[in-house]
């Protein structure tokens, strides 16, 4: 008999306080063991954790006191219950999951939240851009010129999207390929960044690259495969890194001049193996972490940490909270979900 992993989650001496000082909390998900998490900051200083079970859990986008969260074969849509500034059983938020979108198992990724509350995902099983259908399991958007026809068939691994209130601008994929699984041939240089707009490349050549994010003007985005944070120049297709990351980094969020990142211990499989990542780490005398970190823009200084240990070892998404700084939500196995109750024309929007 073996014993079960211990989990554990440990901040920074200042994390806490930073939370709280910039009044907002973090959700994170873990497909791993198919757990959303919320953190926020408690008015003793310590760190408030909430935590829920979904299958599979990945994507998160958020707006308009909402946010989406995608699932093994449904994407969630959470509501905000609460008032701005009430405070009830402790939590300043309690985001009730008001319905679940039946998309099948098309493995959602990136989410954005649009001006109409909506959501905008990457279908990375099918290739494309989409978003909710009232007919079927989703309605294409869009998807790269080089891919010929929409099939149920992982051929570029496109993972990531970085959209504004005009739509999405920019994508990230690991290879340009129209077979099936083609993209894990070309993990290691294959990466590329597309202009939504044309579907040309703005960027080639990268190793892994994930969650690029467009913020104060610029766009950001996550070289996974050799482990650095930076931003892409638009003009050269330049990958300009900022800082090195100790782990296997997917999920990026802002908070004014700070990035907010989720790493990964990688896993021993095809996938993650004789990536750049793994060298570096070996040079530097590093074990690979999971958990989040806070990187200053400015610096590239890694400023905040949070370090996850025990059965968790794996995060996909990271989204901030704002305006929030203890939020629960509620599930389905208690009676609340029952009884919190919340007519539309008392919600103070």
């Amino acid at each position: 008999m073996t014993d079960t992993p211990l989990f554990s989650l440990t901040g920074s001496e200042s994390f806490a306080a930073w939370l709280a000082g910039q009044d907002l909390s973090i959700a994170f998900t873990t497909y791993q063991i198919g757990k959303l998490f919320l953190v926020g900051a408690q008015s003793n200083g310590k760190l408030a954790v909430f935590e829920r079970t979904f299958d599979h859990c990945m994507g998160l986008g958020v707006g308009q006191r909402r946010f989406w969260m995608s699932s093994l074969y449904q994407l969630w849509q959470f509501e905000n219950f609460h008032d701005q500034g009430v405070i009830q059983d402790g939590f300043d938020a309690t985001y009730v999951p008001i319905a679940g979108h039946t998309t099948g198992d098309i493995d959602v990724h990136d989410i954005h939240v649009q001006p109409d509350g909506t959501p905008l995902f990457v279908a990375t099983r099918f290739n494309c851009l989409a978003t909710l259908s009232h007919t079927g399991s989703f309605a294409e958007v869009w998807r790269p010129p080089f891919i010929d026809r929409l099939t149920a068939e992982d051929r570029c691994h496109l993972n990531g999207m970085a959209a504004d209130d005009m739509g999405p601008r920019y994508v990230s994929l690991v290879g340009q390929t129209n077979v099936a699984d083609g993209w894990r041939d070309h993990r290691r240089d294959g990466g590329m960044v597309l202009d939504v707009a044309s579907g040309a490349p703005v960027a080639a050549g990268l190793s892994m690259p994930h969650s690029p994010r467009l913020h104060q003007g610029r766009l950001w985005i996550l070289q996974t495969g050799t482990g650095e944070f930076g931003e892409m120049d638009l003009a050269t297709g330049r990958f300009n890194p900022i800082c090195f990351l100790p782990g296997f980094a997917r999920g990026l969020s802002f908070v004014g001049d700070h990035a907010v990142i989720g790493l990964s211990r990688p896993r021993e499989n095809r996938t993650f193996e004789g990536l750049m990542l793994d060298a570096r780490l070996a040079q530097q005398g590093l074990s690979p972490k999971c958990g989040l970190c806070v990187v200053n823009l400015k610096t590239g200084e890694l400023e905040h940490m949070l370090q996850i240990e025990g059965v968790v070892q794996e995060l996909y998404d990271v989204a901030v909270l704002p305006d929030v700084k203890r939020p629960r939500v509620l599930g389905f196995r208690s009676d609340e979900i029952r009884f919190f109750l919340r007519p539309e024309s008392q919600l103070g929007r």
